[in-house]
């Protein structure tokens, strides 16, 4: 089993930054995709952006040039810095790690943490 434990979210003005992360552990598939999801409330599941092993990104159009993923491959750690934050933004963040290879078997969720952007 994969365990994902998330920190950093919390409570921001609009334009502000904040940095979540989320750290991996347990049976971890050696080729991965780590990466933010969002959900927020009334609303389905979102992404927000991922990160491979190679450090191929993929983002959502609604967060390019405001967010940055990045990671740690020795901790197996996954970053995302959000900058110019708007009220939108406003959701839970889960993070996710998947295997690169679907076949390979399910991806796990962490916890999820609340990321709030007042206007």
């Amino acid at each position: 089993q994969v365990q994902l434990v998330e920190s950093g979210g919390g409570l921001v003005q609009a334009g502000g930054s904040l940095r979540l992360s989320c750290a991996a552990s347990g049976s971890i598939f050696r080729f991965n995709v780590m990466g933010w999801y969002r959900q927020a409330p009334g609303k389905q599941r979102e992404l927000v952006a991922t990160i491979n092993n190679f450090g191929k990104t993929n983002y959502a159009d609604s967060v390019k040039d405001r967010f940055t993923i990045s990671r740690d491959n020795a901790k197996t750690t996954v970053y995302l810095q959000m900058n110019s934050l708007k009220p939108e933004d406003t959701a839970v963040y889960y993070c996710n790690l998947s295997p690169i290879n679907p076949m390979s078997g399910p991806g796990s969720w962490g916890q999820g943490t609340q990321v709030t952007v007042s206007s």
